[in-house]
This record gives C-alpha cells, structure tokens and sequence, in this order.
C-alpha cells in the first residue's frame, strides 16, 4: 500500500470522529438514546401482541393516539424549554422517558399501555424540543451544522446495535425476556440522563437561572413567522424521502417487481451505512442559508431520480431489475442526506436564539401537516397509477422545492426585521492549549 493511499485512509478513519470536546460528548448522546430507543423498537411489535396482548388493529390504534398526543403537545412542549431551560428538560424528560421503560414490563391492555405511551408522548415532545434547542443553542454558530451531522451519524450506529441486541432477545423466543427487554433499554437510557447531566449549561440555561427568560422576549414569535412555518411545512414535504425509504418502495419491490424479498435487508443495511459513514462529508459544504437552498435541490434532484428509477423496475426483469430497485434505494438515501444538512442550516440560521424551543415547537407541527399525508397519498398512487404515480409524486416534490425559495426569503426578511441582532454565536470551544475540563456533574433535578 503507498504511503498515498495509506494517508487518505486515515484521513477518512479521522473524518468519522467528531473533531471538538463538545461534538464528541453530543455524538456520545445520541448513541446512548438510539441504542436504547433501537433495542425496544425492534422488539415492540412482539412486546405489545405477545406480552401486552393487544390486537394488531388495538396496537395502531394505540400508536395513533400517542402520535396525535405528540402533535398536540409539540408547541406548548416548546414553550415550556424556553420557560425552564433546555439542559433540565433535557435531563428531566429522559429520566421519565426511563421510567416509562421500567413500566413497561407491568402494563396489561391497550388501556394501560396507552396511558404509558402518553407519559411516552409528554417527556418526548418536550425532550425532542430541549435537545434540538440545546444542541444549537451550546454550540458556536459555525459548528452547528457539522456537529449535527456527527450526531446524526452516532444516531444510525446506535439504532443498528439497538436492532442488535433487540435481534438477540427475539432470538431466545422466549416472552420472558422480550418481557424484560424494556428494562434494558430503561437502563441506557438513565446512562442518558446522566450524561446530560455532565454537559456544560448553555446561554438559554444562564439566561433561565438569572432571572431573564422569565420575562418573555419582545417581538412576534414564531407563529407569526410565515416564511418559518412555511419553511418548516415544505420541508416536511421534502423528508417524505422517508416514506418512500420505509414504505412505498419496499411495497412495491413486493407486489410490483420480481426482485426477491430478501433484497430489502441489503436496502435497508446499504441505507443504514451510508447514513452512519457519510453525513460529515455529504453536510460539509453547508454554511449558511444559500447553501442549504442549494442542498434542498439537490436532495429533490435525487428524491425525482428514485421516483424515475423505480418507476420503470415493473417492467424489467432478474439482476436488472435489482440492480434498479437497490439504486433507487441509495439515490432516496442521498435525498436524505442532503436535506439533513439544509434542514439543520435553516434551523441554526432562521431560529430566533431567545426562542428556540417554542420555534421548534411551531416546526414539528407544521412539519407533520407537510408530511403526515404521505404514506397514504404516496402509497394509492403507485398502487393505482403505477409507473404515472411515481411521475406525480416526483412532481409534489418538484412544487414543494420550488416554494421552499420564497419561503426562505420570507424567513429571512423576518428575522432580519425582529431578531437578526439576537443571533448568536453559541459557546466556543476552548482552545488547544486551554485544554478541557469536563465540568462536575450536576443533578437534573436540581434548580439551574
């Protein structure tokens, strides 16, 4: 091996590692939280009609309303990190998240387990909104969008050895152990709460212990923030990306191919790699809001690509049509990278700082209008119209990119108008020669 090509290898092996204290401590977390999430996923479906004994039809059911709960719950949800501060309900809702866990195992019946899964849907709303205002609030401006990224990738890692090691306790067969499994993955997740609980406070927590957050911030929020919630709308139209990853192109290899079914566990590993080896590299290039426009069309570029490759595997035949369906799947997969990145430049650059948490509040809902419609819409189309119904769902795409520019701008026009002297620029990292301390840990309970 040249000493060349030996130096590109350990400069890609150096690219996979978060390269600041802080990215590495975020990476870390994200770990721990898909790892534990993943082991209970992969298991749940057993968990709730073997253990719990609930009908499939009673297992949607339950899902739905915990899903509306969640929908419900997003905007206060956000409200409320920005009334107490993003690190405590951080650390407060994983700890319920943990408890939730170690229920699990007791609930008899769909009316049990919907109470758990409501309690499930409080701390996740609120947690969901307190890390995202977290993570951009503790960071410096221009690390936030790479830092994501390592987050994103730990996030895949974590997910797959959750599968793992929810794939050993099937293994057993044994209702017993998948009994238990939640209280593995309760576990994982106090580790969580704990390490949280070491990360530094972030200028929202300082500004929430001194007194200032109390006083509400003047000028409009979000909900008076078209070009955001727009933004927001618009690109939860773009993240169907994962409909088709999930959903529809997996039903369609089924009913519409003759490509064997065993090729949907190479399409969901060659997706699960990608998404763990590439998002540093793919989200280098973002930098600011023109970048992620720019990012935004290339992720609709390869989202029409799918749809156009896909389309024509029910007409091709053997190693033909495989090769198509599994190009399909890694095009879809690069639809996704490439709105991650533009999906965390917005974010990061059209956020007012003081209001981070009711922002994000205000995205998850409109983002789910944007894209809750999908899986049914998407799924009649291909199943009704075949080859045409992927050229209409290439064409909502092509609608929801072309708005996104003027949404853009509105949001920008916005925050230039009420906040642009607010932005900040997060908490630097200290340098080299300063060295790194890592800070006492300090009990999430107690008042910041």
């Amino acid at each position: 091996m040249s000493t060349t090509t030996s130096g590109d290898q350990r400069g890609f092996l150096r690219r996979l590692i978060p390269p600041t204290p802080m990215s590495k401590r975020l990476a870390t977390n994200s770990l721990l939280f898909s790892t534990g999430e993943g082991t209970w996923m992969t298991g749940s479906a057993v968990f709730l009609t073997q253990v719990v004994g609930m009908s499939v039809p009673k297992v949607g059911l339950a899902l739905t309303v915990v899903g509306i709960a969640e929908f419900l719950l997003a905007y206060p949800a956000g409200r409320l990190v920005d009334r107490l501060g993003p690190k405590r309900v951080w650390a407060v809702t994983t700890l319920g998240r943990a408890g939730c866990f170690v229920v699990l195992p007791f609930v008899e019946g769909f009316g049990q387990y919907v109470a758990v899964g409501l309690a499930f849907a409080v701390f996740g709303s609120a947690g969901f909104s307190a890390y995202q205002a977290y993570v951009l609030d503790v960071l410096p401006r221009k690390e936030r969008v790479e830092t994501q990224a390592y987050m994103y990738s730990a996030l895949n890692v974590g997910f797959t050895l959750g599968a793992l090691i929810g794939g050993i306790a099937l293994a057993f067969d044994s209702l017993t152990v998948i009994r238990w499994t939640p209280g593995f993955a309760a576990g994982l997740v106090l580790v969580n709460a704990w390490w949280i609980s070491l990360l530094p406070k972030a200028p929202h927590d300082l500004r929430v212990a001194s007194g200032e957050a109390r006083v509400r911030p003047s000028g409009p929020g979000p909900i008076r923030n078209v070009g955001w919630i727009l933004v927001s709308f618009f690109g939860g139209t773009l993240w169907t990306n994962q409909v088709l990853l999930n959903v529809v192109i997996p039903l369609w290899l089924v009913d519409y191919t003759d490509a064997p079914w065993g090729l949907l566990a190479w399409l969901f590993g060659t997706n699960t790699v990608l998404c763990i080896f590439l998002p540093a590299y793919t989200s280098k290039g973002v930098r600011n809001v023109r970048d992620a426009m720019r990012y935004v069309w290339i992720s609709t570029a390869f989202f029409v690509g799918s749809c156009l490759i896909t389309a024509v595997t029910h007409s091709t035949e053997g190693l033909l049509t495989i090769a198509l369906v599994w190009l399909g799947h890694v095009t879809v997969t690069g639809a996704e990278l490439a709105i991650s990145g533009a999906s965390w430049a917005f974010e990061a650059e059209l956020m007012d700082p003081r209001r981070r948490g009711e922002y994000q509040g205000v995205q998850e809902v409109s983002k789910q209008l944007g894209s809750i419609w999908a899986p049914a819409l998407f799924t009649l189309l291909v199943v009704s119209w075949g080859g045409e119904g992927w050229l209409v769902i290439a064409g909502i795409i092509l609608v929801a990119t072309v708005a996104m520019g003027p949404s853009v701008a509105l949001a920008e026009r916005f925050r230039d108008q009420h906040f642009a002297d607010q932005m900040d620029d997060g908490v630097p990292e200290p340098t080299p020669e300063e060295g790194y301390t890592p800070p006492v840990p300090v009990d999430p309970l107690e008042p910041a």
